[in-house]
């Protein structure tokens, strides 16, 4: 039994040393964190003196003179579209007819923003102003201004507003280029109403594209929290500079989830200026069709890596045809910046703005190309593809790795508004082929096989002929609204 028991008193007198903490704090230590966290608290004062409460009207005429001043305006309010698009009304609340078509109604909604000039320019969310008959902005100390929309952009969701004011608390734009993933940051608005809330939290990415909220985006990701009515607001870094322009979160639940998107205020700089002095964004124009490189284009067209963007078609009487950019070019560098992504390089020519001289470096065939070019406009409207119909049966087909093409006839290829001889068209695709892995659908045409120009059935017959399906093959792909290259390989 005594045996036992000096085990038992080891295993405690061990657990004890374990749990014994390897560093104590000090009352110094303590005095550290609590300068920390009043450094913080004053920084928070200065920015929310600048930082405004925004709300809006806007005048609807409803054809049946329904009345949106019910419960359910709130579900027809565009932040809870914007941020919940599967909240959805009760049935029991059906609103009922008026007998005046012609009725007037008003729809309020609320935001935020930062006074970026001491004359009363504020920069805030198109989602917020944008469609707004009147702006009443709310002031730190609680005075209220009617404001006046200078301009919005709502490809980029920025809009900029005004006040009469001079002397007016103005919060500094910092560098959103240079802020780290991880770094501390601070965002201020009204969520729900609840007028100048502070949140804190870190930069949680940079670079987020694809989110499918705006035309162009670039965002920062954050997990200070954010929630309707914070659009438009600062998100700050702990110099005290805006460094974002809150504009949205992800949720699947309704609710805040860690994770909101802003603007970056180097994006949202060019098209604040460009609203305040011309009240339109001007955007640069290169005239080229695009596609990421994926690991397979790199071993296709021996890059190195993925870095940059595809050069997937030039446009007539465009920048990128004069400079004698060609499809298959892969640009890795704009002026002073390296291209990471396709939408990495079109929010750059876009920032770079109308006419705007810059120098590209791109890789063709292997090798390095310098060119100096002028950009044009961005067009108001982009002409797209028609849509190709359904391929008719032929006698001659071919089939590759699951995909069967046919010759391209000349109704389809009226259809397209091209001419005849420039490809074969994708008639069938086998389900589980390597074909339909790597996304190729019926009504697609093949133009280029191996980089050579596919003009029929025979010329494709003769490239694929000669290649070791084995190893893949680079295939250059018209849909009905793109173009794109796909390396096609076998599982």
């Amino acid at each position: 039994m005594q045996k036992y028991y000096k085990i038992f008193t080891l295993v405690m007198i061990t657990g004890f040393f374990w749990v014994t903490p390897a560093f104590t704090q000090t009352s110094d230590d303590l005095e550290r964190m609590i300068r920390g966290s009043k450094t913080r608290a004053a920084l928070v004062q200065n920015v929310q003196k600048a930082v405004v409460h925004i709300k809006v009207e806007k005048i609807m005429r409803s054809p049946d003179g329904r009345s949106l001043n019910n419960p359910r305006d709130l579900y027809n309010d565009e932040f809870f579209r914007r941020f919940f698009p599967e909240l959805q009304p009760p049935n029991n609340q059906q609103p009922k007819k008026r007998k005046d078509p012609n009725r007037e109604f008003r729809q309020k909604g609320m935001g935020s923003g930062s006074i970026i000039d001491a004359e009363g320019y504020i920069l805030t969310n198109h989602h917020v102003v944008g469609e707004a008959d009147e702006i009443l902005v709310v002031l730190y100390n609680g005075d209220e201004r009617k404001a006046k929309l200078v301009g919005t952009d709502p490809e980029s969701d920025i809009a900029v507003v005004k006040i009469e004011g001079n002397g007016l608390p103005v919060l500094p734009m910092g560098d959103s280029d240079n802020i780290l993933v991880g770094e501390d940051v601070i965002a201020v608005g009204n969520p729900f109403g609840l007028i100048q809330t502070v949140t804190y939290g870190i930069v949680s990415a940079k670079g987020r594209s694809n989110v499918g909220i705006n035309e162009y985006e670039n965002f920062i990701q954050t997990d200070a929290a954010i929630n309707p009515g914070n659009s438009g607001g600062p998100l700050v870094s702990l110099r005290g500079e805006i460094i974002g322009v809150n504009s949205a979160i992800f949720s699947q639940s309704g609710g805040y989830q860690g994770i909101g998107f802003a603007v970056p205020i180097n994006m949202a700089r060019k098209i604040m200026r460009d609203l305040i002095d011309k009240g339109i964004v001007s955007r640069g124009w290169l005239g080229v069709g695009i596609q990421d490189v994926s690991h397979d284009l790199v071993k296709a067209f021996k890059l190195k890596s993925t870095k940059g963007s595809l050069i997937t078609g030039i446009m007539q009487d465009t920048p990128a045809q004069k400079a004698g950019m060609r499809k298959g070019d892969v640009v890795i560098r704009i002026n002073d910046k390296l291209i990471q992504n396709s939408n990495h390089l079109r929010n750059e020519i876009a920032n770079a703005g109308a006419f705007a001289e810059i120098e590209m470096e791109l890789i063709r065939d292997g090798k390095t190309v310098l060119l100096k070019l002028k950009l044009d406009e961005r067009p108001k409207k982009i002409g797209r593809m028609k849509t190709l119909p359904e391929p008719t049966q032929t006698l001659e087909q071919v089939e590759l790795l699951g995909m069967i093409v046919e010759e391209l006839s000349e109704e389809n290829a009226k259809q397209l508004g091209i001419e005849p001889g420039i490809g074969v068209v994708i008639s069938n695709v086998k389900s589980g082929s390597p074909a339909e892995k790597s996304g190729l659908l019926p009504g697609m045409i093949v133009q280029e096989a191996e980089r050579q120009a596919v003009s029929n059935i025979d010329t494709f017959k003769e490239i694929i002929n000669d290649i070791d399906q084995g190893k893949g093959i680079l295939l250059f792909i018209r849909t009905s609204n793109s173009s794109r290259y796909i390396f096609l390989q076998e599982n």
